[in-house]
């Protein structure tokens, strides 16, 4: 039977023995970091080695919070052998652990707190006085030393004997034995999850491997990893008319990992990966209906509201069947959610050698470069060691580039001056990545900053414009006016059908630096749409995102003026029946459209004009009739006032009778001009509908 000590002195004595148990059993078979590759997908690959010989288990330590990553892509490679199983403790262990126990995690904080809980249990008490019984209480009792020495906690444990009720002061007893073997066990078992637990932030996966003989095993995986970042330095000659730069791309790498990196082999890779994340180490479970239980008792019937013939033989689904559908629903999402992701497998990093170092740079060795179908991999060429929470300055790069002094004109950017710039080229074999960039001008012995710039992904064979500064010597003014012309037409179903060219002129003024000649690429913007290029011939521009680059070279000192001409098509379509006379006067002179059409166009403005003096008759007369009728309103308000045998009453009957027989006279003469109107219309249309040309 094994005998537990229950001083605070003797379970902490416990502790630190399972602690070294376990920390020896982590390093009976230990796995050594041996690569990493860092990714700008915002991850890193992490490869450890071990020398194993037949099964073997290995213990990898990672951090909690990069579990479910190690979950979505651990990997084990044995070319000798195979893996069983790889195990890891719950999310929650202690919470697990102690699910089963008779006790809680608070009892192990002091023996009498356990022996508390544990009451109704048997124990050996030995020593001077030896005792055999089931736990009934412990209680604290206050003891105070002599001397006015202060008072102490000591406590009365009692037990329930064949002798009957005893009770000693636990402080006093040499050792306690618990005679149930399962509760020892599950005392123990509790007391070493405590101790595992002390590094919480961390988890120790057990990799078992099976297979024989000596041979080296390696377990890799993927977790996120802050990015690496480019940064570049471009040593310019002073010479306008030098065909090279000297180009030094540097990597700034950090640790984040949670432990040092000791001579490992690094590798960068620049791409654009599909990275994602998954809660695999949270566990899930199935919502399921919880259904009451089935008491017979007192029964309480729904008042009845009344019932209606049926109309079919159609019954709604049941309120079950719906739950159960649902049901069913929650269950499939949950299992597609814990479907196991496949690893990715490693990337490779085959390496290609890279230009000489110039002779301007300090001599550096830098890396191995090799470009993959979606990435670019840099492999440095020496082991690397970073301690945790430290950065390192790793070489990429180091070589002769083609390169050209030019000055770039942005209007966006700087409406008066362009930017002082340098065009590469990347004949390096490999792309690549972003980054920023200072340059350095290299003169007659001396070396002087001129400017950064920022570098966009730069694939093999490409080149990029690189702009530092702003040329304050080179001044240029531009000037737009846009024009429309008609360059084709035709008239059908009642529509003007018009092919119509919109043309932007812009006119660039240029005056070059008195004793400096320039290359100078103007980037002209490209409106949205189907604009093309007419000047400059199209063949001596680059396009680029929404504009076209030109280039123009400048002497020293020279005034010149550079137009650019765009144009697009447009298709119009005009209502004849709409046009005012305005419109008519312009298409009928406008050139590009036929004899006959123009013709067409004249005849049509005929019969609008017919049609706008016939509506015009009609509108004067219809006000004339307005007119009269104010003039009534007001006469037969006035004889209202006047005694009806008075002079003026007489004169206001004249007046009206005189107005009635104008009135009727105006209605005829407003039933022709209407009639007149309807005829112009009419003809009007009529024409326009017959017209094919």
């Amino acid at each position: 039977m094994t005998v537990l000590r229950l001083s605070a002195r003797i379970v902490g004595c416990l502790i630190a023995l399972i602690l070294i148990a376990c920390t020896a059993g982590a390093n009976a078979a230990e796995l050594a970091l041996k690569r990493v590759l860092l990714s700008t997908g915002g991850v890193g690959y992490f490869e450890y080695e071990a020398s194993v010989d037949g099964a073997a288990e290995l213990t990898l330590s990672v951090r909690r919070d990069q579990v479910d990553d190690v979950l979505k892509s651990i990997v084990v490679y044995d070319d000798k052998g195979g893996v069983g199983e790889i195990a890891l403790p719950g999310e929650e262990p202690l919470r697990d652990v102690f699910r089963d126990l008779p006790f809680d995690l608070g009892a192990l904080t002091d023996p009498a707190a356990l022996l508390n809980a544990l009451r109704g249990a048997e124990v050996r008490i030995g020593g001077t006085r030896e005792l055999l019984g089931r736990i009934v209480a412990i209680v604290a009792e206050p003891q105070a030393l002599p001397n006015s020495g202060g008072v102490i906690q000591r406590h009365r444990l009692s037990l329930m004997t064949e002798q009957g009720l005893r009770s000693v002061i636990l402080q006093d007893v040499d050792s306690l034995q618990f005679a149930d073997a399962r509760l020892q066990q599950q005392i123990d078992a509790a007391l070493k999850a405590l101790a595992a637990n002390v590094q919480k932030e961390r988890r120790a996966l057990q990799v078992r491997t099976v297979g024989q003989g000596k041979r080296v095993l390696r377990v890799a995986y993927v977790v996120e990893a802050p990015l690496w970042k480019t940064a570049y330095r471009l040593t310019l000659g002073t010479e306008p008319d030098a065909k090279s730069a000297d180009l030094q791309g540097w990597a700034v790498v950090e640790n984040r990992s949670g432990e040092d990196w000791r001579d490992i082999e690094l590798t960068l890779a620049s791409g654009n990966p599909v990275t994602f994340r998954q809660a695999l180490y949270a566990a899930y479970y199935v919502s399921r209906p919880e259904v009451p239980v089935e008491v017979f008792g007192r029964v309480l019937p729904k008042p009845d509201v009344g019932a209606v013939a049926s109309t079919g033989p159609q019954q709604p689904e049941g309120k079950a069947e719906i739950e159960g559908s649902l049901d069913r629903q929650r269950a499939a999402q949950a299992r597609a959610m814990m479907q196991p992701i496949q690893p990715p497998a490693a990337t490779p990093t085959a390496a290609a050698a890279a230009g000489a170092s110039p002779q301007q740079f300090a001599q550096l060795t830098a890396a191995e470069s090799a470009e993959a179908a979606t990435q670019v991999t840099f492999r440095i060429p020496h082991a690397v060691t970073v301690p945790n929470g430290h950065s390192v300055l790793v070489p990429i790069i180091s070589r002769s580039i083609p390169a050209e002094r030019v000055a770039l004109y942005q209007p966006s950017s700087h409406a008066t001056n362009p930017f002082a710039s340098v065009r590469i080229s990347n004949d390096s074999g490999n792309g690549l990545p972003p980054g920023v960039l200072t340059l350095y001008e290299q003169g007659a012995g001396t070396t002087n900053y001129v400017g950064d710039a920022r570098l966009n992904p730069l694939p093999n064979g490409e080149r990029r414009l690189i702009s530092y500064a702003i040329d304050q010597k080179l001044r240029i003014d531009r000037s737009q006016r846009a024009a429309t012309s008609i360059a084709k037409g035709r008239i059908v179903d009642g529509l003007l059908q018009l092919n119509v060219v919109e043309q932007s002129t812009t006119t660039y003024a240029i005056n070059a630096p008195a004793n400096e000649r320039r290359r100078l690429i103007i980037e002209h913007a490209r409106p949205g749409g189907d604009w093309v290029l007419v000047e400059p011939d199209p063949k001596d521009a680059e396009l680029v995102p929404n504009g076209w680059r030109l280039r123009q070279d400048l002497a020293a000192g020279a005034t010149s003026k550079f137009v650019v001409t765009a144009q697009r098509p447009v298709s119009q379509r005009v209502e004849l029946s709409t046009l005012n006379p305005q419109q008519i006067a312009y298409y009928a002179a406008a050139t590009a459209l036929s004899d006959a059409q123009r013709k067409a166009i004249m005849r049509l403005g005929e019969l609008a004009a017919a049609v706008a003096e016939s509506d015009r008759k009609l509108r004067a007369a219809e006000a004339r009739r307005k007119d009269l009728d104010a003039e009534q309103t007001r006469i037969r308000n006035n004889l209202g006032a006047v005694p009806s045998s008075s002079d003026l009453h007489r004169r206001y009957l004249g007046l009206l009778s005189e107005q009635e027989d104008r009135i009727a006279k105006l209605a005829v003469e407003t039933a022709a001009a209407r009639d007149a109107t309807d005829q112009a219309r009419s003809q009007l249309a009529s024409y326009v509908k017959g017209l094919d040309l």
